[in-house]
């Protein structure tokens, strides 16, 4: 009988302070459903709304069924320690403990501001451990809608005309008009996911609407052409330990007519509000030529791991959307659902993710270690 290796301790970080937390709250259960208990130690460590580190109760009924992670007001609050290779301070009653099992390896399943911008990534590069998903530059790249989209043209990738707007530098609708090339537009925040403060315009008056609700997001928005009955085609992005790189089978996004785009409503709070089509009846010669752009996008904007990418397809035309380098995971998600099409169950895909954590993790203080 081969003796079984030791566990691996995983830090499954959810919550955030964006106004995506409740879809973070739900993909963590799923990928906490993923995670083989007998190949890994989980922590459940739930950033507040308030921006505090709290340790969770792996048995408070999240990772059963379909419910999400829940984050405990009176969960003990934690502290990454910089340098710490994974430890984390416990604090109680205003007594520091060192109690919380050591960190192998964090798995950030964070969406948005403070998540997805490389601001975690950072620390827990300042904590000198192991995380998945993109480094600290893939991910403020792919976050930024208006940088990413800026190195993909620079690329010779094909993108969707845009405008970049800020409240010290705001465009009329006149001027948006003439840089676009449309009178339809969709207005978006540049640091936001999950269709969270989009909406569309096709005159001054809504123009004016949609830039104030984006602006409440962020303080830099994009005015983009509305591609009119453009197909919504999604490719996920895969990293192996070896470098690796490789994109998944296509999956569509049909909005239902009462939603119009693939809005929040459509993606997390109507169940009829969407169709995911997998796989998407795309023929094979133009499947192969997104797959190909999928990869190059994540290799231009310097993402690691996983990324979905996402298309519109008109036609013959393939226009590039963005980039997610934390896609959601929840049990509808299309990353994950793109890979089990593709022959890749969950288990493995989370196998899959974690090692390729650990070993960028190894070559680099293999770097550092031949530098010093």
């Amino acid at each position: 009988m081969s003796e079984r290796l030791p566990r691996i301790t995983v830090g499954l970080l959810f919550g955030g302070r964006s106004a995506e937390h409740e879809v973070s709250r739900a993909s963590a259960a799923n990928v906490l459903r993923a995670l083989d208990p007998a190949k890994y130690n989980v922590v459940l460590i739930g950033l507040a709304k308030d921006g505090r580190w709290l340790l969770c109760n792996a048995g408070n009924g999240a990772g059963t069924g379909e419910a999400a992670l829940t984050i405990p007001e009176d969960g003990a609050p934690l502290a990454l320690v910089p340098g710490g290779k994974g430890r984390l301070l416990r604090f109680a009653e205003g007594e520091q403990e060192d109690a919380v099992p050591h960190i192998d390896v964090m798995f950030p399943v964070l969406h948005g501001p403070n998540g997805e911008d490389g601001t975690i990534q950072g620390a827990l590069e300042l904590a000198d451990v192991p995380y998945v998903g993109s480094s600290v530059m893939g991910s403020a790249a792919a976050m930024d809608k208006d940088v990413a989209k800026r190195l993909a043209r620079d690329a010779g990738l094909p993108i969707v005309p845009f405008a970049t707007l800020t409240a010290q530098a705001p465009l009329d609708y006149a001027s948006v008009v003439r840089a676009v090339g449309s009178t339809d537009v969709f207005v978006k925040p540049a640091n936001l996911g999950s269709s969270v403060g989009i909406s569309r315009a096709r005159s001054a008056e809504e123009f004016a609407s949609s830039c104030a609700l984006a602006f409440r997001f962020d303080g830099k928005i994009l005015a983009e052409r509305c591609i009119d009955r453009a197909r919504e085609i999604e490719c996920s992005v895969l990293e192996d330990e070896k470098g690796n790189v490789r994109a998944s089978s296509l999956g569509e996004i049909v909005p239902a007519d009462s939603h119009g785009f693939y809005s929040y409503e459509a993606k997390y709070t109507d169940a009829q509000g969407a169709r995911l089509v997998i796989p998407a009846d795309v023929p094979p010669e133009r499947t192969e030529r997104i797959q190909e752009l999928a990869i190059k996008t994540f290799q231009v904007l310097g993402c690691g791991g996983l990324a979905r990418v996402d298309f519109f397809l008109k036609g013959e035309e393939i226009l590039v959307n963005e980039v997610n380098t934390l896609p959601g995971f929840t049990s509808i998600s299309m990353y994950p659902k793109l890979w089990e099409a593709s022959g890749v169950p969950q288990s493995e895909l989370m196998d899959i993710l974690i090692a390729h954590a650990l070993a960028r993790y190894a070559r680099r203080q293999h770097s550092v270690e031949r530098d010093a």
